[in-house]
């Protein structure tokens, strides 16, 4: 009876108070069954498994550094951040935070945290704590009943129970929204689409992150025409990005001269992401505008956006003087710290898409469970938004005569470059992917 009341007490201490679903510590690793073993009937639900994020969710190289260089000896040392010690585990890696194994040892020692978002997780949810979840707020009950969206499956290995929560957006949720130490909704993913057009015509998650197709989902299984693919690609696929905003470049004119002035209109339309992009840890994720002009000898010259105004705009206009992330600094002790480059090697004047994070000091951050506020401007792309940014640029005097190419080029990362070279993550994780890109001409007279 004392145990009980120790670990009690030990998970009050570890896991915020708000949290109310999945259950640290009440539940063995061996409760779950491995997903080579779901692989023997699923063969091709697991291949597409192993090859996305959900599988890697806890092995990724820069969740390993996010946790194990930063929010874990963060945890450590600030009370008011404690929970993150076990709060980033029960999503990244359920069936450590599940087990008790908190925190869990690293990718390098091979433990069965390195399964990730395993398939007997999703498949032993049963439900939610919360009317919009958030948190980790999913109740869950292994063994040998799976839970899933269909009311006629049915297998030789394990019971059968139809779910209507996994057809739901809300299952997503579930952790895909979260809520910071300090009440910053610091990821909210679910909320952008609810609050948008596709949540009203009954669009939901799966119905773009898991597309359907003919075929069958187990060995043995019946024929079906609507096969949902265990795919889950989001912002971490180059192919998924590709074209998500629409993107155009206008102008008045066609013929210029050697010192004139030229005006520029890009338009950018949101007609496929049903969410806000960036969206979930848009702490970090960047999208942003170049927009360059080629003349006839191949020089380049970058054009800087022009300002509107609005409060917050200076965060979303690139510029290689400002520094930021001081926090990461703190964190790890190093003396001396001045922060790392807020924008990256994005060049001076491109406009940013994005959220910018503020912790309790009132500096920019990369570190979301360190928010404290994030409410100052929010200049990233709703669903079936528009968004129109003008340039004007002056031409030079000894500009050649000939043809002049205006190139617009849209770009997303998943962290900034400068925040990725310092932990020297691989280059894929920085590396800027091609959204989009729009091209104009002009005759030099």
């Amino acid at each position: 009876m004392k145990g009980k009341i120790l670990l009690g007490m030990l998970m009050v201490l570890i896991v915020p108070g708000y949290l109310f679903g999945a259950q640290m510590g009440s539940h063995k690793y061996s409760d779950f069954s491995k997903p080579k073993r779901c692989g023997m009937c699923h063969k091709e639900i697991y291949q597409e498994w192993q090859s996305n994020m959900m599988s890697r969710s806890f092995t990724h190289e820069w969740d390993q550094v996010e946790y194990f260089k930063l929010a874990l000896p963060h945890s450590k040392k600030l009370a008011k951040v404690a929970g993150v010690k076990a709060g980033c585990i029960a999503c990244h890696g359920p069936l450590a935070f599940l087990s008790g194994d908190i925190p869990p040892k690293e990718a390098s020692a091979n433990t069965r945290a390195n399964e990730g978002v395993s398939c007997d997780v999703c498949h032993s949810i049963t439900g939610t704590t919360e009317k919009e979840p958030f948190n980790f707020s999913f109740t869950i009950e292994p063994g040998k009943v799976k839970n899933g969206p269909r009311k006629d499956a049915r297998s030789s290995f394990h019971s059968t129970r139809f779910s209507q929560f996994h057809k739901s957006a809300e299952f997503c949720a579930t952790c895909h929204d979260e809520q910071s130490p300090y009440g910053a909704w610091v990821k909210s993913t679910y909320r952008e689409w609810k609050a948008g057009p596709y949540a009203k015509e009954g669009v939901v998650c799966q119905d773009c992150h898991m597309h359907k197709a003919p075929g069958k989902s187990a060995m043995g299984g019946k024929e079906r025409k609507d096969i949902a693919h265990h795919v889950f690609q989001g912002s971490h696929s180059s192919t998924k990005l590709a074209g998500a905003v629409d993107l155009a470049i206008y102008s008045d004119k066609k013929e210029l001269s050697p010192g004139g002035r030229l005006k520029l209109r890009a338009v950018l339309f949101n007609g496929k992401v049903g969410h806000a992009i960036p969206s979930g840890s848009s702490e970090e994720r960047m999208l942003w505008l170049e927009v360059v002009a080629i003349d006839a000898n191949g020089n380049s010259y970058q054009i800087p956006v022009k300002p509107k105004g609005f409060k917050g705009e200076e965060y979303t206009i690139a510029s290689s003087k400002v520094m930021a992330y001081q926090a990461i600094g703190e964190i790890m002790e190093i003396k001396g710290f001045k922060g790392l480059k807020r924008d990256g090697d994005v060049p001076d004047g491109a406009r940013i898409f994005r959220k910018p994070f503020f912790d309790p000091k009132g500096r920019m951050t990369v570190c979301q469970w360190y928010t404290k506020d994030n409410t100052l401007v929010d200049y990233r792309i709703r669903p079936r938004e528009t968004k129109i940014e003008n340039y004007v640029w002056q031409l030079p005097q000894d500009l050649p005569k000939g043809k002049l190419t205006i190139n617009a080029n849209l770009f997303y990362a998943q962290v900034p470059g400068s925040v990725g070279k310092f932990f020297k993550l691989p280059e894929d994780e920085y590396r800027p992917l091609l959204v989009n890109s729009a091209q104009i001409t002009f005759n030099i007279k």
